[in-house]
């Protein structure tokens, strides 16, 4: 496989699982839909405005037939010289797809605590160019963020305090997580490290022609978590639902077909017991795994269970031996993002 792009940008660097040769090829022994390969561009030479850039990726290969062919695919895009409009264009999910790679690619030569400083840096850098040149008018005492990258501190606290770069995991665990992110996509990076949340005890979906709506996410904060309730948090790959020791025996009859916390199988199976609460949470769960092209498997957290920490270690927001709370990490980036103006 082999990238081009317009003059003006040259080819930095590949991320991901392949064998590289040559500095301007990489050879792959298959690639599929589910397969990512991060390419990072340096900007060399100025653009013209109103001009277009162009990208091109060409990959040769041979089908099970024994053709040889080429697939290419071409992307052109607009030029400006106007920051903002940068900003205003940016892409979330890929710009936090190339920090956490970043941090994966690190972790085996850096230590753990600089990796997250420097994550934390990458941040401040695109916050500071933003207030630098984007937000001059506004008081320094407040801290502006571009309304594209407005999560952008947030799934980076997230990160310094995900499986990855977290000093209290087993080295097994880790290496799955740099193994995983290597050839992450970008819709998957976020929900690795800042996994989706839902109430699944009030479940109330609204149901289209083609698929089921899923109900409001939560933040990841234990001040959302309480006893009375139960909770659905995946990653893309596994989901934990927690269920509160105070949760309503209606509610556990309906869902798990038990009356009792305690009475919930560890070895939790997905079953319609013929309700409307456990219809929508079969709809929720299925809805999940197509979106997710993951089987999802489930897990099962209770109230004084070892897994309960697993849960709780995954409320990021929240201030714990992990790191700051996100109020808390607000603040630092905002602290040093001044230090950067002075």
């Amino acid at each position: 496989m082999r990238v081009r792009c317009s003059q003006g940008l040259q080819v930095q660097d590949y991320s991901g699982n392949f064998c590289k040769r040559i500095p301007t090829d990489v050879d792959l022994a298959a690639i599929d839909c589910d397969k990512t390969i991060m390419i990072t561009f340096k900007h060399d030479d100025k653009f013209q405005e109103n001009s277009e850039c162009s990208f091109q990726c060409a990959v040769l290969y041979t089908t099970v037939f024994g053709q040889r062919r080429i697939r290419v695919t071409t992307l052109s895009l607009p030029c400006t010289s106007v920051l903002s409009n940068l900003f205003r264009g940016a892409d979330l999910d890929a710009q936090f797809t190339y920090f956490l790679k970043q941090a994966g690619n690190e972790i085996s030569t850096t230590p753990l605590a600089q990796v997250r400083e420097q994550m934390t840096g990458l941040c401040v850098g695109i916050l500071h160019t933003y207030r630098k040149f984007c937000a001059t008018a506004s008081s320094s005492g407040q801290l502006i963020l571009p309304e594209a990258l407005k999560l952008l501190p947030l799934y980076t606290l997230a990160l310094t305090k995900s499986i990855g770069l977290r000093p209290d995991v087993r080295i097994d665990d880790r290496s799955y997580w740099i193994t995983r992110v290597a050839s992450i996509s970008g819709s998957l990076a976020v929900p690795l490290v800042y996994p989706r949340m839902f109430a699944i005890h009030n479940l109330t979906l609204k149901d289209t022609v083609t698929s089921v709506v899923l109900p409001s996410s939560l933040p990841l904060s234990s001040e959302h978590i309480d006893n009375n309730g139960v909770f659905l948090l995946e990653n893309g790959e596994d989901a934990l639902i927690y269920a509160g020791k105070a949760v309503s025996a209606d509610v556990l009859q309906q869902l798990f077909g038990v009356s009792s916390v305690d009475d919930i199988s560890d070895q939790f199976v997905l079953q319609d017991y013929g309700n409307e609460l456990s219809r929508k949470l079969n709809e929720v769960i299925n809805e999940i795994r197509r979106q997710r092209c993951s089987y999802l498997r489930l897990r099962v957290c209770k109230r004084a269970d070892p897994a309960e920490f697993q849960f709780f270690s995954i409320m990021v927001e929240d201030k714990n031996a992990l790191g700051t709370s996100y109020v808390e990490y607000l603040v630092h980036v905002h602290r040093q993002i001044q230090n950067k103006m002075t």
